[in-house]
């Protein structure tokens, strides 16, 4: 009677709170903090209960590679956030990517996706999906007429990512989703860098979103996961795929994904605002060429930002220095607060040279298509004051002004 409840009262409450509580009828204890249910296995009472369990979908108690109480309850809770009707938790925001791809395309079949990619969704759409006959075209994201010259008859799927990774540059989800419905094309958004909560592709009508759940979802740096949302028939042919590839996300990383949800809202408000005002100060500094963030008017596509990203511009800031390679290196090893490392969407701010790191695995000519420059540098904003990360890059920056 609790459960059946709680799911009747989540029809009418607000973002901040059916981030807390949209798990907590998949929690089968009675603990206000779900257990971590670190175990593979479930014990059975009787042949036939087990015999039923094996043949049951996603049964949260019978064997970890098919689910645990820990995934179902952060699957409810971020099926939820995106306003999808279920979600398939994975081991890797890539696990995430792969499994659609794999269960939707076939030799034979052909996808659209843009230029400006996560580098390693590029690279496995690019050259693994080739392996297997399936064929790609890239457009320019800003470009809908592109995506639409670029549709062939054996067309299966379009694949973007707004804003992209990491350029920030935006694709027009609602245009897109009505292309995908006109062709009757299958729809696919990478949402990771904006998050569920400042924009929502699937209400924009496009069919599936993901997330490496690693970055802003997770939020403190702690755990490697993905997750898939969409409807509940896509969501069950993924999950036949899933059971046999066995890209698991394990117990305790579930419990570490659902409880960084309950600070969500609060994390998300405080990127935004942080980046905003990072990205302000940057934008004035005169040993950077550009700034790339939506949130900025100077934003060639700020207009469309505004329409498709209510609740926010997101916590990341890209900018290119005009020194170019050099310059990135020089900014990097004169930072003193800000951290080098990889990764983003966590508590701490994060930078890194996207061409030497993240975009490695491409070609010369690829990172160039992609729009990465030579002085480009990534900055993830976390939760510091913002004045004391400001200073931080103020003062290495009069370095690279210097050298």
């Amino acid at each position: 009677m609790r459960s059946e409840n709680m799911k009747e009262k989540n029809t009418n409450w607000r973002r901040e709170t059916e981030v807390i509580h949209a798990g907590v009828p998949f929690n089968p204890s009675t603990a206000v903090s779900s257990p971590i249910y670190q175990s593979s296995t479930f014990r059975f009472d009787n042949p036939e209960s087990i015999a039923a369990a094996m043949t049951a979908e996603a049964h949260p108690q019978f064997y970890g590679r098919y689910a645990t109480p820990n995934t179902k309850q952060v699957e409810a809770t971020i099926a939820c956030l995106e306003n999808g009707e279920a979600a398939l938790a994975v081991a890797s925001g890539m696990a995430a990517v792969t499994l659609v791809l794999t269960t939707f395309l076939r030799q034979g079949d052909h996808i659209v996706a843009q230029k400006t990619l996560y580098p390693t969704t590029y690279k496995f759409i690019a050259h693994k999906l080739a392996t297997w006959g399936i064929e790609a075209t890239f457009v320019d994201q800003t470009d809908t007429a592109a995506f639409a010259s670029a549709i062939r008859p054996n067309t299966r799927l379009i694949y973007v990512e707004s804003p992209a990774n990491p350029t920030l540059a935006l694709t027009d989800l609602a245009a897109i989703a009505q292309l995908g419905q006109r062709h009757k094309i299958l729809t696919v958004a990478d949402n990771t860098f904006a998050t569920p909560w400042n924009q929502r592709p699937l209400q924009l009508g496009f069919d599936i979103v993901l997330h490496s759940a690693t970055k802003y979802l997770a939020g403190h740096s702690d755990v490697v996961g993905g997750v898939i949302v969409s409807r509940r028939e896509l969501i069950t042919s993924m999950w036949h795929n899933h059971v046999m590839f066995g890209g698991v996300l394990h117990p305790m990383e579930a419990w570490l994904l659902e409880r960084g949800l309950k600070t969500f809202g609060l994390r998300m408000a405080r990127h935004n605002q942080n980046a905003l005002q990072v990205a302000q100060f940057l934008e004035q500094h005169p040993a950077v060429r550009a700034v790339h963030y939506p949130g900025l008017p100077s934003h060639p596509q700020h207009d469309l930002a505004c329409r498709q990203m209510p609740g926010g511009f997101g916590g990341m800031v890209c900018f290119d220095l005009r020194g170019g390679r050099q310059a990135g290196y020089t900014l990097l090893q004169n930072l003193r607060l800000i951290t080098l490392a990889v990764s983003l969407g966590g508590v701490h701010s994060l930078i890194t040279h996207p061409a030497s790191t993240i975009s490695a695995v491409q070609s010369d000519e690829e990172i160039a298509a992609s729009g990465v420059m030579p002085g480009l540098v990534r900055l993830s904003v976390g939760l510091e004051d913002p004045e004391d990360l400001i200073e931080d890059l103020d003062r290495a920056l009069s370095v690279v002004e210097k050298a």
